[in-house]
């Protein structure tokens, strides 16, 4: 297989503490952007925050700048458009506040009837989500992912021992408070694809720490008179390679999709960039470093891996 950096000897161990320092930043950011989350104070898609969304099929392609200067005339500020140019179809959302008082995708309708009178166009499908059910599926994500987390501390528990399925639980939750909260900062929208990413980015995640753990816990078995920071480093070396080129080879795909892959995909591909590479951090600066900290000592963990 490629190698990008051949055999390395880098103390990671010896660097946990920036990392650690690093990684508390992160998750606090992240913490901060659930409870704002939970308040509405976010910049939440419809799917959560409750809105309309109108898909039209027109005769003639019409321009996104053209349509917004239309809805904006008549009121309907702050339309999230997307449009399909070889289909001639237009996407409109928008989002609502508090219950909703009037159908809206109606008066959208009945705007581009009267500002395109001469372009005939029909109604693909119309959506209309309450707060309520915003606020449902809010719910149903955060149970989506604490039932992931758990999912993974009894998948490694099992195949390893409890200190590596915690350790791995960790990890894979700082990478979903790490995006949320660049998400937050970034003011992107959350939506359900954006969840969908991050439910994506904890398995791969989980992955990383795996293959990770899986060369420490040979190196447990066959470097006894290691000291267990040595063998952690040793492990964490030998795969630095192939995690890369994974890492990398992720990347080669999502970066096109994130600069060219329009608005419905740009925000999930983004998520994805940003949780692979985070991912690739905390399997090695966070995961692996927990194996450390976890109260006992290290003579438990030696114990176990002869």
């Amino acid at each position: 297989m490629l190698e990008i950096v051949g055999k390395t000897n880098i103390d990671f161990m010896g660097k946990r503490q920036i990392a650690f320092g690093l990684s508390g930043v992160l998750v606090l950011i992240g913490l901060i952007a659930m409870i704002q989350i939970g308040r509405g104070a976010a910049n939440l898609g419809i799917d959560f925050a409750g809105g309309t969304a109108v898909q039209l099929k027109f005769e003639n392609a019409i321009g996104i700048e053209e349509a917004r200067r239309a809805l904006g005339k008549h009121g309907l500020h702050d339309a999230e458009l997307q449009e399909f140019t070889r289909d001639n179809k237009l996407l409109i959302r928008m989002k609502t506040e508090g219950t909703i008082e009037q159908n809206i995708a109606e008066q959208i309708v009945q705007v581009f009837a009267t500002e395109f009178s001469g372009n005939t166009f029909v109604v693909d499908s119309s959506t209309e989500i309450g707060p309520t059910i915003g606020y449902r599926l809010q719910q149903d994500a955060l149970l989506a992912i604490t039932i992931s987390l758990i999912g993974i501390i009894m998948y490694v528990a099992t195949r390893f021992e409890l200190r590596f399925g915690v350790a791995a639980a960790i990890a894979t939750f700082h990478d979903v408070l790490a995006v949320l909260g660049i998400y937050f900062i970034l003011d992107k929208e959350i939506t359900l694809l954006v969840v969908t990413a991050l439910l994506t980015l904890a398995g791969y995640s989980l992955t990383d720490s795996v293959v990770v753990f899986d060369r420490i816990r040979e190196n447990l078995r066959s470097r006894r008179r290691d000291s267990i920071a040595v063998i952690i480093n040793k492990g964490i070396n030998q795969v630095l390679s192939r995690t890369l080129v994974t890492t990398l080879t992720v990347v080669l795909v999502l970066v096109p999709l994130t600069m060219f892959g329009g608005e419905v995909l740009q925000d999930f591909s983004l998520a994805l960039l940003l949780g692979v590479m985070i991912g690739t951090y905390s399997s090695v600066f966070v995961a692996s470093p927990l194996l450390l900290a976890w109260p006992g000592g290290e003579g438990r963990l030696l114990s176990r891996g002869r």
